[in-house]
């Protein structure tokens, strides 16, 4: 009796080890979903949406101008950010905060938020690291009425 109560219960912990495997590779290295926090992307983003995000874009460096990216803060170590893509290594961009043009150095990228009147960004931190982006929205989950693709692509 004891010897299958063991069996039994090793072979819950090794299916339950396994998913819990699975699940965190997945979402650690694949897509994660997100809670959006704050007015800086309204309106394509308000908060408290729930967002579908994909690590790959990033990963295969296949960031685009006009991505959504959730990205670690260049100001603040423990926060995230959403962020809309306005320019890429190379390009020349234009800061309305300074009435300037300003150059993208390579392996950074240039983000600014969609509500340019209530958002902290590249305007005011300047060009940001590609390796702190950590991956692409693509899919708005929640409210229900508002599900669907962000910066579909060509």
């Amino acid at each position: 009796m004891i010897k299958r109560f063991f069996a039994k219960t090793s072979g819950v912990v090794f299916y339950s080890v396994s998913f819990a495997s699975v699940f965190h590779c997945f979402f650690e290295h694949i897509a994660s979903l997100i809670v959006a926090d704050g007015p800086s992307m309204q309106p394509t983003i308000y908060t408290d949406d729930i967002l579908l995000s994909e690590q790959i874009s990033v990963k295969n460096e296949k960031i685009i101008k006009g991505d959504v990216v959730l990205v670690k803060s260049p100001t603040d170590p423990l926060g995230i950010i959403i962020k809309r893509v306005i320019g890429m290594e190379g390009d020349m961009v234009f800061n309305y905060s300074s009435q300037s043009f300003k150059y993208v150095p390579r392996g950074h990228v240039w983000l600014e938020g969609d509500n340019k009147s209530n958002s902290t960004d590249s305007r005011e931190y300047g060009p940001v690291p590609y390796n702190l982006l950590h991956g692409r929205i693509f899919l708005k989950v929640w409210p229900i009425g508002d599900v669907g693709f962000l910066g579909l692509r060509d």
